[in-house]
């Protein structure tokens, strides 16, 4: 059985926790019973004896089936992972969709995406990620008693993402502590006056607000600032035409929308500039989660 989920960007400027988006960039996840366990990793995370020995995916795999009649089965993973580690690109609330999806597969024959979403809160409390990696699509997402409301919006695909990946990591973890605990009511105002303004730029496809829209007060200048090159990153993309350029969940990839015409452009203008990052001409998901034929 073989399971994809896409890369995801959060937070989108003023979603704090809130707002995600879904990119057409995959982790395939194929599992099977087998004699013997046994991982095996191509792509990203392959060069990583830890991912192996302590991989995060059998452990909530695992975890899932612990009190079904299959849970003493052995099984052979295969990872087949696109999305880059610790870079702001969702790649652990894929892991975790996916892990939970294959355990949901595996004992029932199908998957039920709310249920998905739900149990993905143990592992990932933050639904802004989640969500478009198990819904697809732009996505407003809130939890209330541990469980995650949301709605979800389709991406044309007159509008693509061009994103650029530098080579440092980024902890989620460390990111947050350079945050401060308590904001002014002028910011917080700020923020949800401008996350409002970007929920309905996309519901109405008024492409021309997201620049607008997509400014903050509350994390994205303080983090940017533990790595200055992605001012200059944001300033080429937006001075090129991107609608819209903010930092991809913590970072360090940033997530410049533009129209499809434009893409191309504004892609190689950015990778002229910064020779030794990666940057993709990725087109937005829709679908989300899925389960792949053979």
């Amino acid at each position: 059985m073989i399971i994809s989920v896409p890369a995801t960007s959060a937070n989108l400027g003023p979603g704090f926790d809130s707002l995600g988006l879904s990119l057409d960039f995959r982790n395939f996840f194929h599992v099977e019973k087998a004699k013997y366990q046994s991982i095996k990793i191509v792509g990203e995370g392959e060069g990583y004896l830890k991912i192996k020995v302590d991989n995060v995916f059998v452990k909530i795999f695992m975890q899932n089936l612990e009190k079904t009649n299959i849970a003493k089965d052995k099984y052979s993973f295969f990872f087949n992972n696109k999305i880059p580690i610790s870079r702001g690109l969702g790649s652990s609330s894929a892991v975790i969709s996916g892990a939970i999806g294959m355990a949901q597969l595996m004992q029932n024959g199908s998957i039920d995406k709310q249920k998905i979403l739900d149990t993905a809160l143990m592992y990932e409390n933050h639904p802004d990620n989640i969500t478009p990696a198990i819904f697809g699509g732009f996505n407003v997402a809130i939890v209330e008693k541990n469980r995650v409301y949301h709605l979800r919006e389709y991406i044309p695909d007159d509008i693509r993402a061009v994103v650029v990946i530098p080579n440092r990591a980024t902890s989620t973890k460390h990111s947050r502590q350079t945050l401060p605990k308590y904001y002014s009511s002028v910011d917080t105002i700020y923020n949800l006056s401008h996350a409002s303004l970007m929920t309905m730029a996309f519901a109405q496809k008024k492409w021309d607000l997201l620049r607008i829209a997509s400014k903050d007060r509350v994390h994205q200048y303080r983090r940017m600032k533990q790595y200055p090159v992605l001012f200059s990153v944001q300033k080429i993309a937006l001075d090129k035409g991107a609608l819209m350029s903010t930092l991809s969940g913590s970072g360090s990839s940033f997530l410049n929308i533009c129209f499809k015409d434009d893409a191309p452009r504004i892609a190689k203008a950015l990778q002229d500039k910064f020779a030794n990052f990666r940057v993709l001409d990725l087109a937005f998901d829709n679908e989300g989660l899925r389960i792949e034929k053979e």
